[in-house]
């Protein structure tokens, strides 16, 4: 498999990670407060802390999509234009 191809499909995985982050922020907006408290009430917990976690969660998401897509992804295309 040569860059070109690794470029495109990191590209290609980049889009869907947007896609999905935008999903998720969606539902975390519209079903926030419902969902907060159905995930309560399932682990015993208490809202604030699932609201915490839902956002780490979402957070974390953000930080994977930056190591492992985004910059693989700059360093190919820098690496691409500097040959």
């Amino acid at each position: 498999m040569n860059s070109k191809a690794i470029r495109e499909f990191l590209g290609w995985c980049r889009v869907l990670d947007l896609g999905m982050l935008i999903l998720g922020w969606i539902k975390m907006v519209a079903f926030g407060s419902w969902a907060n408290k159905v995930y309560a009430m399932m682990f015993g917990l208490e809202e604030a802390s699932v609201r915490l976690a839902r956002l780490q969660l979402l957070l974390n998401y953000i930080i994977a999509i930056l190591v492992f897509n985004l910059a693989p992804y700059i360093a190919l295309r820098v690496m691409a234009q500097s040959s």
